[in-house]
């Protein structure tokens, strides 16, 4: 992997990615529903994380279409990014299940009540 630190933004920037090629906007709508709504990016966010994945070699614009006025870039996801977020999901999984060992089961509520 390459030595470009995957944050949990940029992680789930590339997962956008690697469903298909997305504009701006269409990255953060995917983004949000990848967090359930936990993680929202701002523009500014938006294009800081897109800039490192395209200087890592891991994205790469792939078009730009004028739409109602405005331009929309489209990036897409290359190979080495594909290489680089099936690492990284790997990674998190293996420590999901270390995790997992070390705190036990999930508790549950019973049935009926809250927690």
């Amino acid at each position: 992997m390459s030595s470009v630190r995957i944050t949990e933004q940029s992680y789930l920037v590339l997962l956008a990615l690697a469903e298909e090629p997305r504009h701006g906007y269409a990255i953060v709508q995917a983004v949000r529903d990848l967090s359930d709504g936990e993680v929202r990016l701002g523009a500014g966010t938006l294009y800081g994380v897109l800039d490192r994945l395209v200087a890592a070699g891991w994205a790469e614009a792939s078009g730009e279409e004028v739409v109602d006025g405005r331009l929309r870039r489209y990036y897409r996801l290359t190979g080495a990014g594909r290489e680089a977020v099936a690492a990284y999901t790997d990674r998190l999984a293996a420590l999901a299940r270390r995790a997992r060992r070390v705190v036990g089961p999930a508790a549950r509520p019973a049935s009926g009540g809250a927690w």
